[in-house]
């Protein structure tokens, strides 16, 4: 008996019935682990701490804490760090990176949840244009980096709990 395209699809169709979509309970729970995991990440680094609110020179484009955190704002924020960490030559920083990129998807998944449109954010255009401030200062750019991205990640989790919004 020949079987085309209809009768697999038949076939599969009990399966296909009972998939169930993910409760937005365990995506807010992944996310936490997540932003937990890498700050765990930054802490085996164990570069010196740098206060998020202490000023750098040459460092400014490097976001601190915000005072009010939606998820719009938490999606910006990471692909700053993202875009930052990407210059870095430091070996220490992919996974953080990537960890970063599966974050953002995340949050875009609980902004979905709540009718959030969330365009995909990108860091800002000036990042581009400061490859030679990165180049004269790559370690203590990491530093900081990594030091105000523990800061961030670690408000973002306490808000998280907070349910924010768009």
């Amino acid at each position: 008996m020949l079987c085309g395209p209809l009768c697999r699809f038949l076939w599969l169709w009990p399966y296909l019935s009972y998939v169930e979509a993910v409760p937005i309970r365990k995506v807010q729970d992944d996310t936490k682990t997540l932003i937990k995991t890498i700050v765990t990440r930054i802490n085996d680094i164990s570069h010196t701490s740098v206060s998020s609110k202490q000023r750098v020179a040459g460092l400014d484009f490097i976001p601190g804490l915000h005072p009010v955190l939606s998820l719009s704002k938490m999606d910006q924020t990471l692909a700053i760090y993202q875009q930052i960490l990407t210059g870095l030559p430091s070996r220490n920083v992919v996974q953080i990176s990537n960890d970063l990129e599966n974050l953002r998807d995340l949050l875009h998944l609980l902004a979905s949840s709540k009718n959030c449109p969330l365009p995909r954010a990108r860091g800002p255009e000036t990042l581009e244009s400061l490859g030679g401030a990165l180049e004269a200062s790559l370690y203590s750019t990491e530093v900081v980096a990594l030091s105000r991205l523990q800061a961030s990640l670690q408000d973002m989790l306490w808000r998280l709990d907070l349910s924010p919004g768009c």
